[in-house]
């Protein structure tokens, strides 16, 4: 991609660099005050009973929101919480098992410090992340963590730039160190996200995307090719089973089997049994088995199709590599 010239002799890419290297600067002076009290605020979540209530005005608000997304997304049960619509209602979705996380950059948010004599009655912890220890918020808090920077990115000091960045990061570092600490695991994260690439790679099996009953393709072993190709046509999977009286599978019939079939100048498929040039050791899968588990068989064995077999080898569905990419599985 071309390199944009400078307009009028103004160098974006120099800002760009600056910015970053600034909010880098901010990362790490507050990575250098992660200490007791990351841990003391780590203890207050994970004992929580109820669930962690966020909130922020104006941009804190903006990263409280991000950072409850993040903990609910990891095993931390929270939720966003405004503190200007809280004064009007919404202290009603706080119940005194919740925690609650307040941001504040400079600790003096009118409308979080009108909440706090409410919160304690109800007997709320409070946990709270300012830039100013010694500010309103902070000393009220039951574990404060110090988000301050050296200096924001904006050069007029004015637009929160590197405090929200140092505040989001210390979220998720709160976020990862509870997962951490919960066993939380990628199933667990699945779970919560079932509509996204990661869920449907972790919990959809094949029972879920398989053919079943009359619409899998079989045959029995005294069929004739012919019978086995109209079978396939039928189905519609490219594919047949052989099987026996019991429905136990004895072999297979693709597409692929049909035009190595063809090679032979003497097959008659109205008289050729199909026992004679089915494969008789195809691929199978368990139904209980997850459906990415089919996707990953069928691309090491350059296949397109797979029967699903019980543990008696007796057959209970079939599936191509069509049903997984109506499923999102590839």
């Amino acid at each position: 991609m071309p390199q944009a010239a400078p307009q009028n002799g103004f160098d974006f890419a120099a800002v760009g660099q600056r910015v970053l290297a600034n909010e880098i600067e901010g990362l790490q002076a507050v990575a250098a005050r992660i200490d007791g009290a990351f841990g003391a605020a780590c203890a207050l979540l994970l004992e929580c009973r109820g669930r962690v209530v966020c909130s922020g005005m104006g941009k804190s608000g903006h990263i409280a929101r991000k950072i409850a997304a993040t903990l609910a997304s990891t095993g931390t049960p929270a939720f966003f919480v405004h503190p200007g619509e809280a004064g009007h209602g919404d202290l009603g979705m706080i119940t005194d098992a919740d925690v609650v996380l307040a941001l504040s950059y400079s600790g003096e948010s009118d409308e979080l410090l009108m909440l706090l004599p409410i919160l304690g009655r109800q007997g709320n912890r409070l946990v709270a992340m300012t830039g100013r220890a010694e500010s309103s918020l902070a000393r009220a808090a039951d574990v404060h963590l110090d988000v301050s920077v050296p200096t924001e990115a904006c050069p007029l000091a004015l637009a929160p730039t590197s405090s929200t960045t140092a505040t989001l990061a210390v979220g998720d570092a709160l976020a990862v160190a509870l997962l951490e600490a919960r066993g939380f695991t990628a199933d667990d994260f699945a779970r919560s996200h079932p509509a996204g690439a990661l869920g449907r790679r972790l919990l959809l099996h094949i029972t879920d995307v398989m053919h079943t009953g009359e619409a899998v393709p079989r045959v029995d072993a005294s069929a004739t090719v012919s019978q086995a190709l109209m079978e396939m046509s039928r189905k519609r999977l490219g594919m047949t089973t052989v099987v026996d009286a019991e429905g136990r599978l004895l072999g297979m019939y693709t597409d692929g089997d049909l035009r190595r079939s063809l090679d032979d100048a003497g097959l008659d498929p109205r008289n050729t049994p199909i026992a004679e040039v089915m494969t008789r050791t195809p691929r199978t899968i368990g139904a209980d088995a997850l459906a990415v588990e089919a996707a990953q068989m069928m691309e090491a064995h350059k296949i397109s199709a797979l029967i699903v077999t019980d543990a008696e080898k007796r057959v209970v569905g079939a599936l191509n590599i069509h049903d997984l990419l109506r499923a999102r599985v590839v």
